[in-house]
């Protein structure tokens, strides 16, 4: 169950509530308001930063609506399917290894229509609405089909992923990045899954929010020394305990190449440096991962609201499977190098609202009548707000100037000069604004300001001038007593 409070706090201050909910309600759509949209820019920028800095590695655009022969080559017609299970009595459906997992505390993921519908007879498990018996367990293909031109002519889909883009493009992009390898294609946009049973906030929807890179790379390259990032990180293999290991450490213990070891660091470094702590990979089964991989590890984060690790991200090696199929459907020529070879493919991926509302989730704080969001600077929907102490004389006019200031030297800023300096504190808490700069009588004197942060409480006062110098060593994890001192 998600927590109460962090619902509350996202439909009263515009950061996420249903879609069209004026109108009766279709569950897994959801929209981002005017808090949340700010923040979801704020990761999205942070995720190009951190993942498109190397040579090669590229943003590209693509279409969510692409022609059935994507998706027959891609595999995602036969194999794109979910359990469906329909109560012979009121007809309602839903997910069958939910059920099962919701009745018997385990998980099911992976298991065959044939196997559950067997653990739904031994078990004796009815239909959650109205408790009728069970139907045998089918499949349900969760794509979304689309009828394309005035007289249908054209069957398509919209993506339930945004990587087939990349790997249709790919021959264009090889030749339009001079027929480099490593070549990074990556995708920021919406997919779409007709899930069954939508459920657990953001986690599961029917239109989501993806960040994804392909790379592509000879595969004698595969096990090439990386240079691993500084960290250690929680692994937990199918077959053995969780265990905390740096990335050298996991080459020796586990079975995966050097190359995709990196990449799982890199997911990791990028979570951490959003302030995302408590994270761990988990390998999946060969029951669980998606059709199209030799090795899936998701990236989970522990989510208080649910009191459990979720799926937030992955690492997936596709090897060379896409490309090939692509080719013998469209029957177009994507090798390399005089027609060698297919590159292979690690596929970085990230669910967006999930890493959105893990954040959320992670950084939801009280304390006796105090709420707040602990978010990180670097994705809290502002940098800073600024405050006249109370709406007279010119402490209005000058805090406009400090906002003004500010936002010229690239920080985005907040104005409130309603209510209380306590209410308006509290407000601001309560989406996850870091700092607060007051404007009061003393400024109009001096001009020097309060700057209050909001974990902590505690304040400094300094010049006006030397506010954009502070605010970026604020914003770079600085303490407060280390820029100035606390009064």
């Amino acid at each position: 169950m998600a927590s109460k409070k962090l619902t509350e706090i996202c439909l009263q201050r515009g950061i996420i509530y249903p879609d069209a909910e004026i109108y009766e309600e279709m569950s897994g759509f959801y929209d981002y308001g005017s808090i949340g949209t700010k923040i979801l820019k704020k990761w999205k920028d942070e995720w190009r930063k951190f993942f498109l800095t190397k040579d090669n590695f590229h943003e590209v655009t693509t279409t969510n609506i692409m022609p059935e022969p994507v998706f027959r080559a891609s595999g995602h017609l036969s194999h794109f399917m979910d359990p469906v299970v329909e109560c012979s009595k009121c007809g309602n459906k839903e997910r069958a290894d939910q059920i099962l997992e919701q009745e018997l505390d385990e998980n099911f993921e992976g298991k065959t229509p044939e196997e559950l519908t067997k653990i739904i007879e031994e078990h004796n498990i009815k239909c959650s609405s109205c408790g009728g018996e069970l139907k045998e367990v089918g499949n349900f293909n969760l794509m979304f089909s689309v009828d394309v031109g005035s007289n249908k002519q054209h069957k398509a889909y919209l993506r339930p992923e945004t990587a087939q883009g990349p790997f249709t493009a790919f021959k264009r992009e090889y030749r339009a990045n001079r027929k480099q390898l490593p070549l990074g294609l990556a995708v920021i946009g919406r997919a779409y899954r007709n899930e069954i049973n939508p459920r657990k906030q953001v986690l599961r929807t029917r239109e989501f929010n993806q960040a994804e890179l392909q790379i592509f790379f000879d595969k004698k390259h595969l096990n090439d020394r990386q240079a691993f990032p500084e960290i250690e990180f929680k692994v937990k293999p199918v077959d053995s305990k969780e265990q905390t290991a740096t990335p050298q450490e996991l080459v020796n213990s586990l079975n995966l190449p050097e190359k995709y070891i990196y990449w799982m660091a890199k997911e990791v470094k990028f979570m951490k440096k959003l302030g995302l702590e408590d994270i761990r990979f988990r390998e999946l089964s060969d029951e669980e991962k998606s059709f199209y991989n030799k090795h899936h590890w998701d990236l989970e984060a522990f989510m208080p609201g649910f009191n459990d690790y979720e799926e937030i991200a992955a690492v997936h090696y596709r090897t060379n499977r896409d490309l090939k199929l692509h080719a013998e459907e469209s029957g177009q020529n994507l090798t390399i190098a005089s027609g060698d070879y297919y590159p292979h493919v690690i596929e970085v991926t990230f669910g967006i609202d999930r890493n959105v509302y893990a954040l959320l989730d992670n950084a939801l704080q009280s304390e006796d009548d105090r709420t707040w969001l602990s978010l990180d600077p670097l994705v809290a929907p502002y940098d800073a707000a600024v405050f006249p102490l109370i709406q007279k004389k010119s402490l209005p006019k000058k805090a406009k100037r400090v906002k003004k200031m500010l936002e010229k030297k690239g920080f985005s800023v907040t104005y409130d000069p309603k209510d209380s300096i306590g209410r308006r504190y509290a407000r601001t808490d309560e989406i996850g604004v870091p700092f607060a700069i007051t404007i009061d009588f003393d400024t109009l004197e001096d001009d020097s300001v309060t700057i209050r942060e909001r974990d902590s409480t505690k304040q400094i006062r300094e010049d006006i001038k030397d506010l954009p110098k502070i605010l970026r060593q604020l914003k770079h994890r600085k303490k407060l007593e280390e820029v100035g001192k606390v009064i």
